[in-house]
């Protein structure tokens, strides 16, 4: 009996419709990319996937033409980030984007660091999983429309005339230069009126206060004393 009883409830279970998981749309097939390297003067140009998926022999040649240009290491390319990347470009009525930046190592990340304003110390770079590129036109619009899918992140460079796109998490930013101005000009006041000293620590400290200075002070620094030696180093 108590067998019988089971059975009925689980068959009962059974004919209960589950709630369905929507999966991901997946891309149109095939997908192409045409993509110059502003640094190394390459070219990749053709399909990365199909519709059995992405097609290996393009991955390993994006692998290379994506490589970190300082030292040539590679890492493999995240093809969600391919794919973002040419949805833009392709909403964005272009064919064809510059890349400026694509995987970094984490000794070239700490490098550009110390010596540019507003690179991440855990950037989506350092996992092949970003990309900055420039388009020959409508950039603002392309980055509008990238933000609008909600697929990553985006930084929008409009003085330096470029985007930061990368399949990690939802996130936008802007970097004008004016706010950097404006760091360093604190920065340079403080030095002015003596208000930075040196820590037990032997970190630089704001001297009313004896907090350390803050990230964006400190790059803010760095930039500053990479200027002063460029200029020194002028004949």
């Amino acid at each position: 009996m108590e067998r019988r009883l089971f059975l009925l409830a689980a068959a009962a279970l059974a004919a209960v419709p589950l709630p369905v998981r929507a999966d991901p749309v997946a891309p149109p097939v095939p997908r192409r990319l045409d993509l110059s390297n502003a640094h190394t003067g390459e070219r990749f140009s053709g399909p990365y996937r199909d519709a059995k998926g992405p097609i290996a022999a393009a991955m390993a040649d994006l692998c290379e033409f994506l490589r970190d240009f300082h030292c040539g290491a590679t890492i493999p390319i995240d093809v969600a980030m391919l794919d973002f990347l040419a949805t833009v470009i392709e909403a964005a009525g272009e064919t064809r984007a510059v890349v400026l930046s694509a995987y970094r190592t984490p000794a070239t990340n700490a490098m550009l660091a110390r010596t540019t304003f507003g690179v991440a110390e855990h950037s989506q770079h350092l996992y092949g999983k970003a990309i900055d590129f420039t388009l020959s036109g409508r950039l603002e619009d392309a980055m509008l429309t990238a933000r609008a899918m909600r697929r990553g992140g985006i930084g929008w460079y409009p003085q330096s005339h470029f985007i930061h796109l990368d399949s990690g998490p939802v996130r936008n930013w802007n970097l004008e230069g004016r706010g950097f101005e404006r760091m360093l000009l604190d920065v340079q006041k403080l030095i002015a009126d003596g208000g930075l000293t040196i820590g037990d620590d032997g970190r630089l400290v704001v001297e009313h206060s004896g907090r350390p200075l803050s990230t964006s002070q400190r790059l803010a620094m760095h930039r500053l004393i990479a200027r002063a030696a460029a200029k020194a180093s002028i004949p």
